[in-house]
């Protein structure tokens, strides 16, 4: 696959997946918008790593679950782009995890906010270039918590599971411009976010896991790269989960 002379924006581009994004859409060519709200160093790192592979890559500070700081976000990745946006990686989130019954609404607003309004407001943003465009690719990074739910995250899985309906949504309102959305629903993948919590269970959800290991930011990624590719052109409105087989086993 190709993907020179095309421009991507990734949203929370700075770590983990992002940042395994970043990296693999500019093994293919794609010039990199990488944004970030508040780890310049980790999105530093991130440019690096792009241009260190030959890759070409501008940072792009900014909260997108504010109105107008997504706005300046595609802004800015338009203005990289020189006037065009190919590609959106909807992946900025965080996780705020407890009990619902011990949940507080303040975690409650700060994850939905951020997993799934940033993920509205940039996209209503980026659709504007797009359609001018006839053409585009959008990928929300979802999660298997979204598809089957997890306990101590009701905020995070009813954002992630919105992300899906949105997901479809958008998919079947911009087909007529030649713009796909589609999905990506990881699994147990180690992350900044993650970790933590995979350490202390490690032997219960390796347990779950069909091909008995966890997934890696790479294989995330490269699922991301096939649906921003001209390979994926006639799938959109879906959702592809990378979890080693655990929700299908």
């Amino acid at each position: 696959m190709s993907l020179e002379g095309r421009t991507a924006l990734i949203t929370g581009g700075g770590r983990g997946i992002g940042r395994a994004t970043a990296i693999r859409l500019a093994r293919e060519g794609a010039r990199i918008a990488i944004n970030y709200k508040g780890n310049a160093e980790a999105a530093e790192e991130a440019k690096r790593l792009v241009e260190k592979g030959g890759g070409k890559a501008a940072l792009i500070q900014g909260d997108v679950s504010v109105d107008d700081q997504a706005e300046n976000v595609v802004k800015a990745a338009l203005a990289f782009g020189e006037g065009r946006l190919d590609i959106l990686v909807n992946n900025a989130g965080i996780t705020r995890d407890n009990l619902l019954v011990r949940m507080s609404a303040e975690d409650w607003d700060a994850v939905v906010d951020l997993n799934l309004r940033g993920a509205f407001l940039v996209t209503k943003a980026a659709m504007r270039p797009m359609m001018k465009q006839r053409s585009g690719r959008i990928v929300n990074v979802s999660s298997v918590a979204g598809v089957a739910g997890n306990a101590g995250q009701a905020n995070y899985a009813s954002a992630k599971a919105g992300l899906i309906g949105f997901t479809k949504t958008v998919a079947r309102e911009m087909a007529v411009r030649n713009i796909t959305c589609n999905a990506v629903a990881p699994g147990f993948v180690p992350t900044d976010l993650t970790k933590a919590l995979l350490k202390q269970m490690e032997e219960t959800i390796l347990k779950q896991i069909p091909l008995g290991r966890f997934g890696t930011v790479e294989d995330v990624a490269n699922a991301i790269a096939f649906l921003a590719s001209d390979e994926a052109s006639y799938i959109t409105g879906q959702v592809i989960v990378v979890d080693g087989g655990m929700v299908t086993a």
